[in-house]
């Protein structure tokens, strides 16, 4: 469980109503369920007309992943691992590595490296796996997009709240007890678009941003050491030219190579 992305959107919530009593209100004046229907489902529905409806209605496989903590492999240790089949691949031959590839957990390294010990010119290996490389942020970028597109939407929908409250309250002048429901619809709308946008959806999309970034980034040190394999690399080249990928604080101080 992702504590940081809970915690982040029930405090900032926790702030705005605590705000808003401190000012000596009653939080039953945030609460307002036709404004509720109007903002979620209203943008929802939006959203629904804008995508195709099995991305629509599969948007719980996105929050899955934003409010887990996903188990990327460490970059490290995949770099060890890739240095070490590339020390075997020169002294034994890349079939050695046929040996190894079902103890690899990550089906793309797997799939990458079969490619390699059957034999495959490296340009057909290359295409493949850029193309599998492409097919995944192609995914990504549906569950971004679609979260990208509801933050647009929701304070669109809060300001749709607000003209049916100002509707309702011309409409019923007359009856000065309306004005102050229906005025109170009009901006605790705009209220719920704003914090549905802000608070939920665009951090949402912010997230899915950075686990993307995240993946990308092993997935390219992968076809990289994939490729210095099949090529026959000198495993400390390899070593050097994947650890360019980490930062110089998480990069060790002594090779794999033992230098």
């Amino acid at each position: 469980m992702d504590f940081a992305t809970i915690g982040g959107m029930l405090g900032g919530i926790t702030l705005i109503v605590t705000a808003f009593v401190l000012n000596g209100n009653s939080v039953v004046g945030l609460i307002s369920f036709s404004s509720f229907m109007v903002v979620i489902f209203g943008s929802f529905g939006g959203v629904v007309a804008s995508n195709p409806l099995s991305r629509a209605f599969g948007f719980f496989k996105y929050l899955n992943l934003v409010l887990r903590v996903p188990i990327f492999q460490n970059k490290m240790e995949l770099i060890n691992q890739l240095v070490q089949f590339s020390d075997s691949a020169r002294k034994e031959g890349l079939l050695s590595l046929d040996d190894s590839l079902n103890e690899i957990e990550d089906d793309f390294l797997r799939s990458g490296l079969r490619l390699v010990v059957d034999g495959t010119d490296p340009d057909v290996i290359k295409r493949i796996l850029y193309t599998n490389l492409d097919q995944i942020e192609n995914r990504h970028d549906d569950g971004i997009d679609f979260f990208q597109r509801w933050a647009k939407l929701a304070p669109a929908f809060g300001m749709i709240g607000t003209l049916l409250g100002l509707i309702g309250m011309l409409t019923n002048l007359e009856d000065t007890a309306s004005i102050g429901p229906n005025m109170a619809l009009a901006l605790i709308t705009t209220l719920y678009g704003s914090i549905l946008a802000n608070l939920v959806l665009s951090p949402i999309q912010f997230k899915l941003e950075d686990r993307h970034k995240e993946e990308m980034l092993i997935k390219e040190i992968m076809i990289q050491g994939i490729l210095s394999i099949q090529s026959g690399d000198n495993p400390r080249i390899l070593e050097d030219k994947l650890l360019t990928f980490l930062p110089p604080s998480d990069r060790p101080v002594q090779s794999v190579m033992g230098v």
